[in-house]
């Protein structure tokens, strides 16, 4: 238990506590973030997770054409996220493997996406 002079050193202990949660809570926020750079690269890359077609996503939405809005349906499916509808290209159009949605080649991909979109 915390002894207090006047009541306040307990109650700033407190607010550095708290404080220094938040701050760690933002730094793994960033840390989750996806980089559009690598993003590019990936959305470049014709042997994404392991695609044999010899497409890349952009072969198909050139520069992000096609990108600017997300459909919930296309290509016979139906996607939930865009993270969904990135594996649907991945495994149906460039013969890869489904990308795990929390991956850091995922928030990467996605980065680029949404840096893209609108252009």
């Amino acid at each position: 238990m915390l002894r207090t002079k006047k009541g306040g050193e307990k109650n700033e202990i407190l607010k550095l506590i708290v404080l220094s949660m938040m701050a760690v809570g933002l730094l793994f926020s960033f840390a989750f973030a996806g980089d559009a750079a690598k993003g590019k690269a990936l959305f470049n890359d014709a042997k994404l997770s392991g695609a044999t077609a010899g497409k890349s996503c952009n072969s198909c939405h050139a520069d992000g054409k096609g990108l600017d809005a997300f459909k919930k349906e296309f290509m016979g499916g139906k996607a939930k996220s865009i993270e969904d509808a990135t594996n649907m290209c991945i495994t149906m159009m460039m013969k890869g493997k489904a990308l795990d949605a929390k991956s850091a080649d995922m928030a990467n991909i996605v980065a680029y996406i949404k840096s893209v979109k609108g252009k």
